[in-house]
């Protein structure tokens, strides 16, 4: 059985996606998955053994491209897929399957897809309360129990990885590397200080710690706020790496303290000690699956708002959100522990 699954845009939910994949494993044991994503995630799926092959939309984010997923779609129909699963709720989403020709493609009601899909599932959310339940219960028949049993998403280290980015980067490894991702893509409304991120990595860097920063370019700005603040003894990798050097070098660290965000994800899935920091996102929705992760969230009477920018506070203002600012390093030290 060939199935195609039009993946997310995001980092961390194409971790949580892999989840389905070991779901469609179990059914359908000898089926050959492959995944359609933008080209941003893809290289995860590298490192995710259930997937067959990797197809990129070669469309950058937020572009429509009509014929781009019309072409697409009729050259895909070579590969015969016989079920395609659509994780994104776009209209647009659901378009290159459809000019695919398979006859069996399934997703949520999204935006008016009628015709694009033809197995249309309605998303309880009350039942489905987390975005890997969501994800898994696409694979599953209609009438199947909800919510759905899943396996937590794991990423094995790449040994030959690690030792690619020890001998590029000159790596001295220690017992205990404090790996900090003070980005989040989704905006401010999700990116703790770092100004707390820097309290907490000048503690750990007493107690003889290595102290790393992970992170995409655009999180640039707080590496070097983070880094003056700590006399420059914080390791900056911001911006200086690919997406899976980030995750051979995540794999060397110890613990992790991160956002709700792609590379807090990562670390579940390498089964890291994750200490994922929430705003204005419910930490239930998508917490770090791994049985060593901690979550810490205020629980306010305005959270989770799910905004970008918080609402209570004008757009630029320099101050953070009180869900995030309330939540003190000395917290986050503590989990850490020794």
């Amino acid at each position: 059985m060939k199935i195609l699954v039009v993946g997310p845009s995001w980092v961390g939910d194409m971790i949580m996606a892999q989840s389905l994949f070991m779901s469609l494993k179990l059914s359908f044991p000898d089926c050959l998955i492959d995944v359609l994503a933008p080209a941003w995630p893809l290289p995860l799926l590298d490192r995710i053994p259930e997937v067959s092959k990797a197809i990129v939309i070669p469309l950058n984010r937020g572009q429509f491209g009509l014929m781009t997923r019309i072409k697409l779609g009729r050259q895909l129909q070579a590969e015969r897929y016989e079920l395609a699963i659509i994780l994104p709720n776009s209209w647009k989403s659901a378009l290159i399957p459809f000019f695919a020709n398979i006859p069996l493609r399934t997703g949520y009601r999204g935006e008016c897809r009628w015709g694009l899909l033809n197995d249309i599932r309605r998303l309880e959310k009350n039942a489905l309360t987390m975005t890997v339940q969501r994800f898994v219960a696409l694979g599953l028949p209609k009438n199947a129990p909800q919510p759905p049993g899943y396996q937590e998403p794991s990423l094995p280290a790449n040994k030959a990885g690690q030792e690619a980015v020890i001998q590029k980067f000159g790596l001295a490894l220690t017992e205990k590397i404090l790996a900090l991702c003070p980005g989040a893509e989704y905006g401010p409304s999700k990116r703790w200080s770092p100004g707390y991120f820097a309290k907490v990595a000048e503690a750990k860097i007493q107690q003889g710690w290595q102290v790393w920063l992970l992170g995409a370019a655009k999180d640039k700005e707080a590496a070097v706020a983070i880094n003056k603040a700590t006399q420059h003894q914080c390791r900056d990798f911001i911006g200086h790496t690919s997406l899976t050097e980030a995750v051979d070098l995540m794999s060397l660290a110890h613990t992790v303290v991160a956002n709700d965000s792609g590379l807090m994800h990562l670390a579940a899935a390498l089964d890291k000690n994750v200490i994922a920091i929430y705003g204005s996102t419910p930490p239930e929705l998508a917490p770090p699956l791994c049985k060593k992760g901690q979550t810490v969230f205020l629980n306010l009477p305005c959270a989770p708002c799910r905004q970008r920018v918080c609402p209570l506070y004008p757009v630029g203002h320099k101050d953070h959100t009180q869900c995030l600012a309330g939540i003190r390093p000395e917290q986050i030290l503590e989990l850490i522990g020794d």
